[in-house]
């Protein structure tokens, strides 16, 4: 039997093409995203692509355009970053069959594919922090599970495989936030509605830094030196903080009602160009180290 090929019109082949680009992320226009609940922000390795996690898996701003990545629809919490793997908790995609929680899992390809390493079934962590170019996780505990009998904060040098509890000599309250130093694991940084305590030795004793104020997120800028510190006193702070001498600076955000910054990330190719993300789930970036924003999201709708 002759086969028969049909041949469509060039216009209508283009349209098609134009919607198939538009449905797997391509560049023919801009992909209509949300972004519910965000629940980590960061750059990846190359800088090019900056990544949100959301309530139903990752959004990604490339080239002034939103898509959503194609990988798994998890609920991630704690989405934390190294410069070759993401770490996250949070729960599984409905229909996924996977265990709920996750505990601790981790990605070595952008958040495509997952691998659980640690106290699956068990935690969700909220708070989970990792150095950028070491391997240490930390994480805090609100309650008990079966390598951490008590709550706290807790670390690991081997990919959850043993956990260490910070004695957190120095610190008593409740953490709001985690921050690990970029190329020291003993480095590591508690925010909480106190202020901001900061230890070098693991955990086991930390030191005020900066009080007074709740710190709402903190981060550690890649030089090594510095803290980013966001809070809320009537309107929205965000302080750059020398963690060695003390120094501080105001840095001016945008304009904001009634909102203040959640998240923070800094694109390792480009130092001076951050993101911060709010927690009324809009999004920002500055490219001459906090001068001046630009909005790319306001309300979870990306623009």
């Amino acid at each position: 039997m002759k086969r028969i090929r049909y041949a469509l019109p060039l216009g209508l082949r283009a349209a098609l093409f134009a919607l198939a680009l538009i449905a797997y992320g391509g560049t023919a226009a801009a992909q209509s995203v949300t972004l519910p609940h965000v629940h980590g922000l960061t750059y990846n390795a190359d800088g090019k692509r900056l990544i949100v996690a959301v309530h139903d898996g990752i959004a990604v701003y490339n080239a002034g355009r939103w898509s959503k990545d194609p990988g798994p629809q998890h609920d991630f919490m704690g989405f934390s970053a190294t410069k070759d793997s993401f770490y996250s908790s949070g729960h599984p995609a409905p229909g996924s069959g996977l265990v709920n929680p996750f505990g601790v899992i981790r990605s070595t390809d952008a958040g495509k594919t997952w691998v659980k390493l640690s106290l699956e079934g068990e935690s969700d962590f909220h708070l989970l922090a990792t150095s950028y170019g070491t391997n240490v996780i930390y994480v805090y505990n609100p309650g008990s599970n079966s390598k951490m009998k008590t709550p706290g904060v807790y670390y690991t040098l081997n990919s959850g495989f043993v956990w260490n509890r910070a004695k957190a000599g120095g610190f008593s309250d409740q953490p709001t936030s985690l921050a690990v130093h970029p190329s020291d694991p003993k480095v590591v940084a508690v925010g909480s509605k106190s202020g901001l305590y900061l230890s070098t030795d693991s955990g086991d004793s930390f030191r005020a830094m900066a009080t007074g104020d709740q710190v709402l997120a903190a981060f550690f800028d890649l030089d090594g030196t510095h803290l980013l510190l966001s809070s809320y006193a009537g309107a929205p702070a965000l302080v750059r903080v020398n963690w060695k001498t003390g120094a501080k600076r105001s840095l001016t955000l945008p304009p904001m009602a009634r909102d203040a910054v959640a998240y923070i990330a800094q694109n390792p190719e480009n130092r001076i160009e951050y993101a911060i993300a709010t927690f009324e789930r809009s999004v920002y970036i500055t490219r001459d180290g906090g001068q001046s924003w630009q909005q790319i999201a306001r309300d979870g709708k990306g623009l």
